[in-house]
């Protein structure tokens, strides 16, 4: 898992409402649901690579 990191985020007042309210929805906290959103724009601009996935064996079959 990569490392966490803290950093300061300034943002209005709707915004930060409107993401709340879809982290509740999504059962998700605040800090995840801005993490969750993140992940998905810079994956869908091809500036983030997907997480590894395993290898899978060849069925010997």
């Amino acid at each position: 898992m990569a490392e966490k990191k803290a950093y300061p985020l300034r943002i209005s007042a709707p915004v930060l409402d409107a993401v709340q309210h879809w982290a509740d929805d999504e059962l998700r906290s605040l800090n995840a649901q801005i993490e969750y959103l993140l992940r998905d724009a810079l994956r869908k601009a091809g500036r983030l690579k997907p997480p590894p996935t395993e290898a899978i064996e060849d069925d010997p079959q």
